[in-house]
């Protein structure tokens, strides 16, 4: 999946030693030593880079002298990246002039070019030498971590807890039970999931309490992060009460699988695998435990979905996702710990103590942390306040909360290489910030994060690294109102995010003038900024901030943006729920290496026309209170344009000019009260965008027919297609052959048995919501073949559905929530809803939620389904 390592010290690295190989080929031959020079700093940048990623995959802390040098080669590396970029870029720029005056022009540059890429490049090389001779000097290769203090496991706690202290454990714990101890004979394996500090351990032995005496023989065991697997082993016989495991730790991991298969052969047994990290590691594991078919067990607690799944034999039934303590169980848990009972909270900390759980999210090993350290304060509002503030992402360290700290640095230090520069820059998003996993990906791409040694799409690969942050649990998923993919980072995780970034310079925060004038002392320069708000003036933006690459502003007062020379993202983040007006600089053009433009929720008076010399911006997110701008088609290097609202209706040059964004993957745009005419003329130019993966229509719903449902193979590409305020007479013929379409979102006059069947054949449909204004008198009948792989429909019409909608054997295997809205009912439901196997819940909307008969008529009809779906 991954090209070259990213770590965080190499983060910038890799896309340096990328340009310094471009320097090489032939393109640049004309500048005399640049190819030689080019490589000997390859060579010298490459040696450093295999030694910042080998002292970053230490889990111990450097050397300060070692600390020191990897913060200058990091520090370094991005001020040579910004001396190649600008020798580049004036280079082309040269070259792309083509007059005859020009020519004469740069004919008598070119000597001095040459005279300015040797000294460039003789000044990179000095740098190089003196970076790799301190390397030399402190023998930074060598160095390797003095032996220290090790920690107690901060699970021995959970462990040996006492039931009767816990608080939200019952439920969890009978669910455990309840699929572990079925009739089954035969092996079967239980994993528990989830974020740590979220209570697996503890629920592991709660479980293994309650059933062990039900077992011939038992054993509760950790793995940890990096298991020296002979040692495991011997821990685990001597847990089963087989030998000492001293005497037997030189012996091979497979003499002693051969040992435990033979001691568990004939018995019952009940093993829990505690803290499980890699596959591979249960993969050798698992290989102990005897299939006797006599209704052996055994649970897995980890924090990685991949491991959880492989671990129960990919049976969904065998894993549970641990969810956090409700409301009420976060405060009684509070309660108990810090004042002995339910009951004991004085009414002048009520509001503190609510703020404090809000921000542990049901953590129980916040929950428990925090209240213990209030439990051994003085009772007063004050010292509650203090250690309020101190849990915000604003302090990013606090002493005394070290151990919840170390429990999640333990999730940190177990991401891959290549993960931890992406997980880091999620420290560029305010606390509870709506982070859109799209947007996410793009900002990692421009920040060079992600690479390929294969022709697959970068964001591919960006959405597959957001997918294994999920699975590892380091974000919490969901969709938002306008059902884009996003996540949020859990308070406590970001706390330490920041603190990592502030080890090693690589995402800046202020919060007020006070941090701003911090960062202004700065050792290193800053290269990814997040401000709350911009205080001050052009004046306080010293060189130290002059080197952002990254900018995420939090209101909408603007700073001068041309000082952020090497600027390649730039996001102002607000409340969508509130518009406010920015005004951008009179001038963009400065933006040389700007990929990333979003202004997503603010209201743009006007865009600088010269934005269109932003010849690497890629990602343009805007509203704003004119139209369509009319330069719009000359910005080739768009692959996505969304555009929230337009006040006034765009020209029809602007229009047009969309079809010339021949790149654009993604197109999201407000059509408003748009008239046929121009209607017409946007259908023609969305037609053209022969790349376009992700289509998405805002605005009122339109009465007026469009063009589009008689464009000819359009969308060859497309994946998401959103276009419900948009009027079709009948389905499109050309959706059919969208072999891509995972979802539709489409809206109808008419239609007919055919056309539904076409839409059923799409053979990568997963969701689908459908409106259609006149139903056709003959009922549909959805049968076997079609909607393969759907997992979600939602059906609209103003006309009654349910005397319409019907399912036969193997219609929709995949179904999962089913949703129906109309403003009319007859009194009959859809026929054959036994039939659709995977289906888990109903939605019903308008009339139909508040129709107590209607609701009660199909949980009578679903009362024989095998799952016995929900219905809302």
């Amino acid at each position: 999946m991954a090209g070259e390592i990213v770590t965080v010290a190499s983060g910038v690295m890799n896309p340096l030693i990328g340009k310094l190989k471009a320097l090489m080929g032939d393109e640049y031959g004309k500048f005399t030593g640049v190819r030689k020079q080019a490589s000997f700093l390859e060579k010298e940048l490459s040696a450093m880079n295999a030694a910042l990623q080998k002292l970053e995959l230490m889990d111990d802390e450097l050397d300060p002298t070692v600390k020191d040098w990897v913060d200058h080669v990091r520090d370094m590396s991005y001020d040579m990246e910004n001396c190649i970029d600008d020798f580049v870029h004036q280079f082309r720029a040269d070259d792309a002039k083509a007059g005859f005056i020009e020519k004469i022009t740069q004919f008598i540059k070119k000597f001095r070019q040459r005279l300015r890429i040797a000294d460039l490049m003789e000044e990179l090389k000095t740098l190089a030498l003196e970076a790799n001779d301190r390397r030399e000097r402190y023998k930074i290769d060598d160095w390797k971590p003095a032996s220290g203090h090790v920690a107690v496991d901060p699970r021995l706690r959970a462990v040996y807890q006492e039931a009767d202290t816990l608080v939200g454990i019952d439920g969890p714990r009978e669910e455990v039970v309840t699929r572990l101890m079925d009739t089954r004979k035969k092996l079967k394996v239980v994993s528990i999931v989830g974020l740590g500090g979220l209570g697996k351990t503890t629920l592991a032995k709660q479980v293994y309490d309650k059933i062990d005496s039900q077992f011939d023989c038992k054993a509760f065991f950790s793995v940890s992060q990096r298991p020296d697997m002979s040692e495991l082993l011997n821990n685990l016989q001597y847990k089963l009460g087989m030998n000492d495991p001293v005497s037997s730790h030189a012996r091979k991991v497979d003499d002693i699988i051969k040992e435990l298969r033979e001691h568990l052969k004939e018995k019952r047994y009940l093993i829990v695998v505690d803290d499980v990290w890699d596959e591979s590691a249960w993969n050798i594991i698992k290989c102990a435990f005897p299939e006797e078919g006599n209704g052996s067990r055994v649970i897995v607690t980890t924090r990685v979905e991949g491991v959880a799944i492989v671990a129960c034999q990919n049976d969904r039934e065998g894993m549970y996702r641990l969810k956090p303590l409700s409301e009420e169980n976060s405060r009684m848990l509070f309660l108990n710990r810090v004042f002995g009972s339910a009951h004991g909270c004085p009414p002048q900390l009520e509001d503190i103590m609510a703020e404090i759980l809000k921000k542990c999210h049901g953590l129980p090993l916040a929950v428990i942390t925090i209240a213990s350290l209030l439990a051994s304060e003085e009772r007063s509002r004050k010292g509650w306040e203090s250690i309020r503030d101190s849990l915000g992402a604003q302090s990013a360290t606090n002493p005394t909360l070290e151990e919840m700290k170390s429990i999640l640095n333990l999730s940190y230090m177990h991401l891959p290489a290549y993960l931890r520069a992406c997980f880091l820059y999620l420290g560029m998003y305010a606390e509870d910030c709506e982070i859109p996993r799209d947007d996410l990906v793009r900002q990692w791409i421009a920040e060079g994060f992600i690479s390929s040694l294969h022709v697959q799409d970068l964001e591919d690969v960006g959405r597959s690294y957001f997918n294994e942050l999920i699975n590892r649990s380091m974000i919490q998923p969901y969709e938002n109102e306008e059902e884009e993919v996003c996540c949020r980072v859990h308070d406590m995780m970001l706390d330490l995010i920041l603190s990592k970034c502030a080890e090693d310079n690589f995402v800046s925060v202020a919060y007020n003038y006070e941090g701003m004038a911090r960062l202004h002392g700065s050792k290193y320069k800053i290269r990814r900024l997040s401000l709350t708000s911009f205080v001050g003036d052009g004046a306080t933006i010293s060189v130290s901030l002059s080197q952002v690459r990254s900018f995420a502003l939090l209101g909408n007062s603007m700073p001068p943006l041309l000082l952020f020379k090497y600027l390649r993202v730039f996001r102002i983040d607000q409340d969508s729920s509130i518009s406010r007006l920015v005004q951008l600089p009179a001038e963009l053009k400065g933006l040389i290496y700007l990929e990333t433009l979003a202004i997503p929720f603010a209201d743009l008076k006007s865009i600088p026309s010269d934005i269109v010399h932003l010849s690497r911006l890629s990602y343009l997110s805007f509203g704003m209170e004119e139209g369509l701008p009319e330069w719009i088609g000359d910005m080739k290097s768009l692959r996505s344009l969304i555009i929230y609202r337009m006040v006034t209706n765009p020209s029809m040059k602007a229009i047009m000019g969309l079809g010339e964004l021949t790149d654009l993957r993604e197109l999201v745009i407000y059509v408003g009260s748009f008239e046929k005419p121009k209607l017409d003329a946007l259908a023609y130019s969305i037609g053209q965008l022969c790349n376009l993966k992700y289509l998405r229509f805002y605005g009122s719903h339109s009465k007026v027919d469009n063009q589009l449902g008689s464009l000819s193979n359009p969308f060859q590409h497309i994946e998401e297609c959103r276009g419900s305020v948009l009027n079709f007479h009948r389905v499109p013929k050309w959706m059919g052959g969208l072999h891509c379409l995972r979802i539709l979102d489409l809206r109808v006059e008419e239609t007919s048995t055919e056309e539904v069947h076409l839409l059923g054949e799409l053979p990568s449909l997963v969701k689908l919501e459908f409106s259609l204004s006149h139903l056709p008198k003959e009922r549909v009948i959805l049968g076997r073949g079609l909607f393969l792989v759907l997992e979600h429909f939602t059906f609209h019409s103003k006309e009654d559905i349910m005397a319409y909608l019907g399912f036969q054997a193997g219609a929709m295997p995949n179904l999962r929530t089913l949703a129906l809205n109309s403003a009319e009912w007859g009194g009959s439901i859809p026929v054959g809803m036994e039939h659709l196997l995977c289906l888990q819940k109903i939605k019903l909307y308008q009339n139909y939620s508040r129709d107590a008969t209607m609701v009660s008529a199909f949980r009578d009809a679903l009362s024989v389904h095998p799952n016995r779906p929900s219905v809302e």
